[in-house]
Order: C-alpha cells, then sequence, then structure tokens
C-alpha cells in the first residue's frame, strides 16, 4: 500500500453542517476516521476553504490561502501599528500577541504565510494511535519534524506548545537549518521553547520568536495537529494568514486584508512625506497637514504623485480615497 504524501491533506468526513461550531468541529477532528490516516487535526481542503470564506484569490491545493509573493515582500515594510489600525476597522481585535524572546536578526521583519501546528500534553494511548498512523503514512523522525516535512518557500511555521520551554524545545539548530531552507529564509514562532541557540543564531536572517531557550529535548508532548486554528497566547491564528512580526511582536493578518494593510501603509507613508514636504516649502500650516486634508490639498497631493512618476493603485483609491479620479 502506498505511504501518503506528507503534505496531502486529511479527507474529513462529509458532510458537516455548516452550523457546527469550532468546538465540535475540532472535536470531529480528533476522534473521526482521519485518525487512519496518519494525522490528527488537519482540516480538509474543504474546511480549509470554509473557515476562510472571504479569501477569493489562489490557494494551495489543501485549501490554504497563498498570498503573493509581491505582497508578502511589500509587507516587511508595514509597521506592526499599521497593521494592527487596519484589522481593528474590521472588527478583528484579537489577532497580536507580545511579549517574546527573540533571537537572530537585530532588527526582525519576519513575514510569511502561516503554517499553524498544535501539541498537547502526551497521553499514552492516543499518541501511540498518532505514532502507528505517522509510521503508517511514511512519516519519519520525531512528530515535531513532521510540521517542518510540510513547508515551502513563503511558510512560517507558527506552533503552540502551551508555553511549555522545559522539554518543550520545538526545534533545535538541525531542524531550524531545514525550515531556513524549505521556507526560503523566513523564520518561525513558537508559543514554547527552542534550543541550540548558538547554532540557531549562525543561520542568516533567521528570526525566532519562542518563549525561551534550553537545552533539554522536546518531550513528553504529542502533535495534534497540522493547519488547523489555533491560539496563541490572545491571538487565534489560521493556515493562510500572513504574519507579520518585528520587535514589537507578531501579528497575524487574515488572508483578505493583506492586500488593504500593505496598501495603506504604503499611502501613510508617502502621504507622510508629502506633508513633511509642503510644511518644510511654508505651502500649508500644521493644522492644516495634521487633520483630514481639504480636496484641494489631495489634489496637489496626486499632482505631486504624478511630478514623482508615481500615482494611486486603483486599490488605494477606490478603498482608501474613496473613489477620487484626480
Amino acid at each position: 500500500m502506498k505511504a501518503r504524501k506528507m503534505n496531502s491533506p486529511i479527507v474529513l468526513p462529509r458532510p458537516v453542517s455548516k452550523t457546527i461550531g469550532i468546538a465540535a468541529l475540532l472535536l470531529a477532528l480528533l476522534s473521526g476516521p482521519c485518525l487512519l490516516q496518519g494525522q490528527v487535526g488537519v482540516f480538509s481542503k474543504e474546511h480549509l476553504e470554509e473557515y476562510t470564506p472571504d479569501w477569493k484569490g489562489e490557494r494551495f491545493p489543501n485549501g490554504r490561502p497563498k498570498v503573493s509573493d509581491d505582497l508578502l515582500k511589500r509587507m516587511k515594510a508595514v509597521s506592526i501599528e499599521e497593521a494592527w489600525a487596519v484589522l481593528r476597522r474590521h472588527g478583528f481585535n484579537q489577532q497580536f500577541e507580545g511579549n517574546w524572546v527573540l533571537a537572530g536578526p537585530k532588527e526582525p521583519a519576519l513575514v510569511g504565510r502561516v503554517v499553524t501546528a498544535f501539541f498537547f500534553p502526551t497521553r499514552p494511548d492516543v499518541n501511540e494511535v498518532i505514532k502507528r498512523n505517522g509510521d503508517k503514512a511514511g512519516r519519519v523522525g520525531g512528530q515535531n519534524s513532521w510540521v517542518i516535512d510540510t513547508v515551502v518557500q513563503g511558510d512560517v511555521i507558527v506552533v503552540d506548545l502551551m508555553g511549555k520551554v522545559i522539554d518543550g524545545t520545538f526545534m533545535g539548530d538541525n531542524l531550524a537549518n531545514s525550515i531556513w531552507a524549505k521556507s526560503g529564509g523566513t523564520g518561525v514562532i513558537i508559543h514554547g521553547g527552542a534550543r541550540d541557540i548558538e547554532g540557531v543564531e549562525q543561520i542568516p536572517d533567521f528570526p525566532v520568536f519562542n518563549r525561551g531557550w534550553d537545552p533539554s529535548a522536546i518531550a513528553d508532548v504529542m502533535l495534534m495537529g497540522i493547519n488547523a486554528p489555533i491560539r496563541v497566547g490572545r491571538a487565534t491564528v489560521m493556515p493562510g494568514d500572513v504574519v507579520l512580526a518585528k520587535k514589537e511582536g507578531a501579528i497575524f493578518i487574515p488572508p483578505h486584508l493583506a492586500q488593504e494593510v500593505v496598501e495603506s501603509s504604503e499611502i501613510i507613508r508617502v502621504r507622510d512625506q508629502f506633508g513633511h514636504q509642503r510644511l518644510r516649502e511654508g505651502k500649508y500650516t500644521p493644522g492644516q497637514i495634521d487633520r483630514k486634508w481639504t480636496d484641494d490639498i489631495e489634489k496637489d497631493f496626486t499632482e505631486w504623485l504624478k511630478a514623482r512618476g508615481q500615482e494611486l493603485t486603483p486599490y488605494q483609491r477606490e478603498k482608501l480615497l474613496k473613489g477620487r479620479t484626480w
């Protein structure tokens, strides 16, 4: 019998009512026939699509939203506050988590598409089923390495290890190098621990956000899910979210808001440049610039952009400037 591919989705029993709550859905994931296919809590393609209904763009074969590489690249210049303001405006109030232990670059700017994983304390009977089905599915190594097997370029692993540091070290330098290679050089966020900090910090441009470092190896935990909803501190995180993590902390951006976050930030930065220049020139007073601009100032701003060889994108004009045509 052929082993299932490492990153192929688990097929859940269907149909599942759209009115089923998340708690009931996760219970089904943990107790249903998906156990026979090697991993407990993996969302099916149908569930990933069902629980990310506002995303209308490209998806990975398993249903995970695929925000474009261009937006990921531009996201690095966005501040946490700018992203937070957009999310709050849309009612996403629980997407930020701070107070991390940081390793790697002194000025981290971690951006990528989220791959989620979560662990529970080991229960021997359940863990035996997980290990047995992992063997049948052809999985190799510890259960933490199973998560890394699913990573592709542009991904960031976000793992809930219950905040455990001692015996809760998701990775050491070997697995960190594998994550770096498979993700194309992003980083990792661990609500738990890591080990081998000296080796990990030799990896170029590899930011690590975790709860602490410890020499112990991962123990007494079992992998209960990959690419299912998880909680990281106060944040609810979905597979395919875009994570933006800097010294201040990590914010998890729903994929359908990624473009608005990026283009809002870009227009704020360029409007600040215009306002600062006009203030230095004495054309406007601080009171005129440091408030909602009049139509005359908005028109001057657009002409200033054109003179610099720039212009607003259709998205910025439609979504951020209420369709103004100048």
